[in-house]
């Protein structure tokens, strides 16, 4: 493993019950942010077509929250009313402090779910410890099931053992999704492995619009696939949208009483997707996005740092809510906007 996996177990530093919840973050479109998106690193060690075809380059600065930092930050989210924590990347797996990072978000009074985004590299050798931990759902990317192919777009020769550990995760009864970034000339078509591997397993597979940023726009216009193709042929083949749950994302979700699994859709071109949004993001380095496409992320490290030092997330709380006044109605997508996301491994998408 390069040494961009290699992060220092920060010592925890308790903080206060968060005791009775402030008022609810909410913004000034009336929309409620009961999720959170934690990112605890940018580094990823997959170099996928669409977020890092050259790999991981270390171009920004790497000074990513701690342990106790990050557990600040979820301490004063959930005395806003947040429920359910993310953590993303990058690649999270690569810190050795995941196990420590999700055992102490679980145990956070208000928190009642926590997930992660993978790409699964450590699911065989890591999940059980995760779970025990209080992990309650994962989501892994995988954007082929062919194993030539998910090397060709992923530079990772792994699928087999991403595999058996999505199996593991189905047998440790976590909620577990697939995710699927659609591209033309690579998955397009070979929908149907994906259908097939649906049928038969307890899963929730979530295709992915391609979305434009900073440095992808040539790979964008030639591989960008409208979601609004599969969702017609998912109501032809006798599939029915299923009630969105609670703090859920903004996929589309659609069952079909021949397949055991779901099939999502993640649609950010279409009209009226920002709507319900209900997730804010906090960078690994300690920035608020208000959005996955702001045109940059609001500084709170020293909001952080204070509210460990006074052992106390008032004043972090109180920095977030004014800050969300700043929230758009919309990312501006169709527009061409992509803010200052430069790749998707910024912020965990």
């Amino acid at each position: 493993m390069n040494n961009y996996s290699a992060h220092t177990v920060s010592q925890h530093i308790p903080i206060k019950n968060v005791g009775e919840h402030a008022v609810p973050l909410m913004d000034k479109f009336g929309r409620r942010f009961e999720y959170l998106r934690l990112s605890i690193t940018d580094v990823c060690n997959f170099s996928c077509q669409y977020c890092l075809p050259d790999g991981y380059q270390c171009d920004t600065p790497r000074n990513f929250m701690s342990a106790s930092e990050l557990n600040a930050v979820v301490h004063a989210f959930a005395k806003m009313g947040t429920k359910k924590v993310r953590i993303t990347g990058g690649e999270p797996a690569l810190r050795n402090d995941l196990t420590t990072i999700i055992q102490q978000t679980a145990s956070v009074e208000g928190i009642e779910q926590v997930a992660i985004t993978t790409n699964g590299y450590k699911l065989e050798k890591d999940l059980r410890a995760w779970v025990d931990a209080g992990l309650t759902s994962l989501n892994v990317s995988i954007d082929s099931l062919d194993p030539r192919q998910f090397q060709q777009i992923t530079g990772d020769g792994r699928l087999p053992s991403i595999l058996k550990g999505l199996e593991l995760a189905v047998e440790l009864g976590l909620q577990v999704k697939v995710n699927a970034v659609l591209l033309k000339e690579f998955n397009a078509s070979q929908l149907s492995l994906f259908f097939d591997f649906v049928k038969s397993n307890n899963i929730t597979l979530r295709f992915i619009e391609l979305m434009q940023t900073g440095d992808n726009e040539a790979f964008f216009n030639a591989q960008h696939v409208s979601g609004e193709s599969i969702e017609n042929k998912l109501i032809d083949m006798g599939w029915s949208r299923k009630q969105k749950a609670q703090w859920a994302g903004p996929a589309k979700v659609y069952r079909h009483e021949d397949y055991l699994g779901r099939i999502g859709l993640i649609m950010p071109y279409s009209k009226d997707f920002c709507a319900d949004c209900n997730r804010l993001r906090i960078s690994a380095l300690g920035k608020l996005h208000l959005c996955l496409f702001s045109e940059k992320g609001l500084d709170l490290r020293d909001t952080i740092a204070k509210s460990l030092n006074e052992q106390d997330p008032s004043c972090l709380v109180t920095e977030i809510q004014n800050m969300l006044g700043h929230k758009e109605a919309t990312h501006y997508l169709d527009k061409g906007f992509t803010g200052a996301t430069q790749h998707l491994a910024m912020l965990g998408g």
